[in-house]
């Protein structure tokens, strides 16, 4: 299965997982260019979307460079592709906890301002900090061939390397750890938030507490909000695996099924995001399916109203702790 202590990537490893790449790519660009088609789509949190699928898009880029040479030596194109995919992921990482801060506070806290005013520090520290780490393993030359022993084709922390534990920490497995136990964290309190305003709602409306419309769009909030941190860490926890494994010395982080859900994990991020954010949320959806499906003049002029009135919809929306709950509810 190996030689030594390099795994052997198989061909078909290699497909699904070039495929995962493309699948990413795809679904950031969606991402990205519905919400610059669409201007009442660009509320602040789909703007803080854009950017996590910006990282995404140029992490499944290097990926996809990694997977298809599948290097076995530190070339000048390796260390390029192991430094731009080392940027992108742990980019990819802060940009996932910087939206779940801000919907945090938007949503918990109840206060628009004070969200708003961390964006800069959101794109300080989830630019500036993986820049940093990426440069410094670069001037240090700890970027490099890792033999696929925490990757699949693709360059990472150069295997050579005496503290190359260490470095693989700092470039990207301590922020994976950290992502783990803030995601759930923050998502659960912004859940326990948004049931305690059904619950008071319910108290004064109870016509809307028994309707099954009003359920309906509690359950598809509660599923949004758990399927977030939940599929962010069943993509990224193969990877988490292998590192363990390989810190144990174990020859099961070889195994070839283990290696190619490691490799769907990294790659898949901005594929499951445009599901969940693009094809689950049906405003957007709808207009997808009727650009996609050529509709007449009349429906498209139609559809054109509609979204200058959900324009100004939004509009007030964006000023509500709600709008995003709100958002959320609309879902599916």
């Amino acid at each position: 299965m190996a030689d030594g202590n390099q795994t052997e990537v198989y061909v078909y490893e290699q497909v699904v997982i070039l495929l995962s790449c493309v699948l990413s790519f795809l679904g950031s660009l969606v991402i990205i260019c519905t919400y610059a088609t669409w201007g009442d789509l660009r509320t602040t949190p789909r703007k803080l979307l854009v950017f996590l699928s910006v990282a995404d898009l140029l992490s499944a880029l290097s990926y996809f460079y990694g997977v298809l040479k599948v290097f076995n030596s530190n070339t000048q194109d390796c260390i390029a592709q192991g430094a731009i995919s080392t940027f992108a992921n742990t980019s990819s990482f802060f940009w996932t906890v910087a939206i779940a801060i801000y919907l945090y506070i938007f949503i918990v806290k109840s206060s628009q301002r004070l969200a708003d005013s961390l964006v800069l520090y959101f794109h300080l520290i989830s630019w500036g900090v993986p820049l940093s780490i990426t440069v410094a393993a670069l001037a240090l030359q700890k970027i490099g061939y890792d033999a696929s022993e925490v990757s699949v084709g693709w360059c990472w922390v150069s295997i050579q390397e005496e503290d190359h534990v260490l470095w693989m920490l700092l470039t990207g497995k301590i922020w994976e750890f950290l992502a783990y136990v803030t995601l759930p964290v923050l998502y659960i309190l912004i859940k326990r938030h948004i049931h305690k305003a059904h619950e008071a709602l319910s108290e004064y409306r109870p016509i809307l507490a028994t309707s099954p419309t009003s359920q309906s769009l509690s359950t598809m909030a509660d599923r949004k909000l758990t399927l977030i941190p939940i599929i962010f860490i069943v993509l990224r926890i193969w990877s988490t695996i292998r590192f363990l494994l390989m810190l144990a010395n174990s020859p099961a982080r070889q195994n070839p099924v283990l290696v190619t859900l490691h490799g769907i994990g990294n790659t898949f991020q901005g594929a499951a995001n445009c599901i969940m954010f693009v094809l689950c949320t049906r405003p957007v959806r709808a207009r997808l399916v009727a650009l996609l499906c050529c509709r007449d003049r009349g429906t498209q002029s139609s559809s054109d109203t509609l979204s200058q009135r959900t324009a100004h919809t939004n509009t007030d929306r964006a000023n509500s702790p709600r709008a995003w709950e709100k958002e959320v509810e609309e879902e599916d």
